[in-house]
């Protein structure tokens, strides 16, 4: 269950980041501090060019151009 609620707070955050059209490192950071605020820890955020994704895609920034990939260390 509270994987569930997890993945439902990340897709929350997803939908409202591909929809901006943000700066990656704004929106990274974002993200980031909504994480840490939900007590979430080991993970990693990167920004990577989109189709190269080695990880969950959680945003989506500059134009589409870019995503933002979710890792549990």
């Amino acid at each position: 269950m509270k994987k569930l609620m997890f993945a439902v707070g990340l897709m929350a955050v997803a939908s409202g980041a591909m929809a901006a059209g943000k700066p990656c490192e704004e929106l990274k950071a974002e993200i980031a501090q909504k994480l840490d605020a939900k007590g979430v820890q080991g993970y990693t955020l990167e920004v990577v060019q989109k189709g190269e994704v080695n990880g969950k895609v959680i945003g989506s920034c500059e134009g589409g151009s870019k995503e933002i990939v979710y890792r549990r260390n």
